[in-house]
């Protein structure tokens, strides 16, 4: 499936390094005590966005569009750019350079609200949840009698018993026999161990490129190995399977039956969705 130095020349890029203002920085809102933002114009395909000790974040070559999907937490094909808003946020490319206020404990999880803050006061960016009636795909069983594929099966306790040693502080049981816990995953093949099948799902949603809706009843965690043949138009796809998909033609939909037992019907449901209202280039000062 698929997912983040500030190298800019002078005469190429403005920077903005202004602060966020003080007032501002509330428990309900956190937000970087400073931050430095210019224009990036290598040309480079390459994009990252990095949570570096002390609580620095650096994100280098990234849209609006993408940050926006940072921030919010969600996926693309779950954005809706309204009517006003420029075509440049997702064609532009920007650096960041942002800190925590000094003394502030850089909590992972506040990093998505903090960065979220930046894009509303730098780039007056205005985006809201909305609730839509839209195509998505429904996950369903394949086969009648509700027998699961060969590549799939219920998760036994080994990646629950690593997970509650870590917890605990003490040393983790071993591993199953492929040696990890967790999600796997490249250009037309994932592996998933110990994993909810919600997890699934929004692997799934970035492979179709629309919202995909778990109906198969399913509960705990799974074991999957699933292969196809990447559709070199379809979204977010390279032009290349990674190493340990499949060759021969097999698409996602048929590797799903096939191999896991699992189905993708086409329907159209209310779904809910990011709207971005508007959004501005950060003004130079």
């Amino acid at each position: 499936m698929r997912s983040l130095l500030i190298l800019c020349a002078a005469a190429a890029c403005a920077t903005d390094t202004a602060a966020q203002t003080p007032s501002t920085a509330t428990a309900e809102r956190p937000v970087f005590e400073v931050a430095s933002i210019s224009r990036n114009v290598s040309g480079d395909l390459n994009a990252s966005v990095r949570l570096e000790p002390g609580g620095q974040v650096v994100v280098t070559n990234n849209s609006l569009y993408n940050l926006i999907r940072n921030a919010w937490g969600t996926q693309r094909y779950e954005m809706v750019p309204g009517a006003n808003v420029p075509n440049w946020i997702d064609t532009d490319r920007w650096d960041i350079l942002a800190k925590v206020p000094a003394g502030t404990p850089p909590k992972q999880e506040q990093m998505p609200l903090r960065l979220r803050s930046l894009l509303e006061d730098r780039f007056k960016v205005v985006a809201r949840q909305e609730t839509r009636e839209m195509p998505i795909y429904a996950l369903v069983l394949a086969r009648s009698d509700g027998r699961l594929g060969p590549q799939m099966k219920p998760s036994g306790d080994e990646c629950a018993a690593a997970a509650r040693a870590r917890e605990a502080g003490v040393t983790p049981p071993p591993l199953p026999p492929d040696g990890f816990c967790g999600t796997r995953g490249g250009n037309g093949n994932v592996s998933m161990r110990g994993v909810p099948i919600a997890n699934f799902v929004r692997n799934l949603g970035a492979a179709t490129g629309r919202i995909v809706v778990d109906k198969t009843g399913l509960t705990g965690p799974f074991d999957l190995d699933l292969q196809w043949t990447p559709d070199p138009g379809g979204p977010g796809v390279a032009q290349a399977p990674d190493r340990g998909a499949q060759v021969d033609g097999t698409s996602l939909f048929a590797a799903m039956q096939e191999q896991l037992g699992l189905r993708l019907e086409a329907q159209r449901a209310p779904v809910q969705v990011l709207v971005i209202d508007s959004a501005e280039r950060p003004t130079e000062n």
